[in-house]
């Protein structure tokens, strides 16, 4: 699929420094100094593309559980929830929520790969860590510290899923029990199987995504 993230700079001709006579301050009767308009310096060739502040992930026609995730001018495959997108969630239903979700963090294997580059917090995972799925916990959809091999959605696993993860703002404020916990947007398995309710693309989206993404970024769901 065609990548359309990258943008093209194109140069821009260099304005003469002497000002013209028509472009001079003049006076009206009423003693006003006025300017006509003047050509606006060119932008810096160094600028690069404005943060993004939203993404879009929407549902393929053929097939529910896959989809696409719009970013500026891109368009990549996703993986989406088994039952694809719904507006009403509830634990262990495998639906991706329709909603705007806020992007609160970004969670990485620092044993796996280098810290990722982008505006938005980010911590390495430590071999303790879990999300709480247990709705009669009042740490539920929340995470926290777990020894290895306890049952709870744990961060360090044998596959590359987690490897890289945001942190999606459903169900978190507040927390509703049993309205669906760990919700993420991931790394993809081969094929772009569906997901228990979260959002996965391949790796090299990560890369050419994160770094573009504004502080306050939002993905709308649906």
């Amino acid at each position: 699929m065609m990548d359309g993230g990258h943008e093209t700079s194109f140069a821009r001709e260099m304005t003469d420094h002497n000002e013209p006579a028509e472009s001079r301050p003049q006076v009206t009767p009423y003693g006003i100094a006025v300017r006509k308009r003047e050509n606006r310096a060119p932008r810096p060739d160094h600028a690069g593309p404005p943060p993004l502040r939203r993404l879009r992930v929407f549902a393929s026609v053929r097939d529910p559980r896959k989809g696409f995730l719009l970013a500026g001018g891109a368009a990549f495959p996703c993986a989406l929830g088994r039952s694809g997108i719904a507006t009403l969630k509830r634990e262990g239903d495998g639906r991706t929520p329709r909603a705007a979700l806020p992007l609160r963090s970004v969670l990485f294997r620092a044993d796996r790969i280098g810290r990722p580059r982008t505006l938005l917090p980010t911590r390495a995972i430590r071999s303790r860590d879990a999300w709480c799925d247990d709705v009669s916990d009042r740490r539920y959809n929340r995470l926290i510290d777990r020894p290895p091999g306890e049952a709870e959605e744990r961060l360090t696993r044998d596959d590359h899923l987690y490897d890289i993860v945001v942190e999606l703002g459903w169900n978190d404020a507040p927390v509703i029990r049993g309205r669906g916990s760990a919700i993420f947007w991931h790394l993809a398995r081969p094929g772009f199987t569906p997901t228990a309710g979260c959002v996965a693309v391949e790796g090299h989206v990560f890369a050419k995504v994160l770094p573009r993404l504004a502080r306050r970024c939002v993905i709308r769901v649906g």
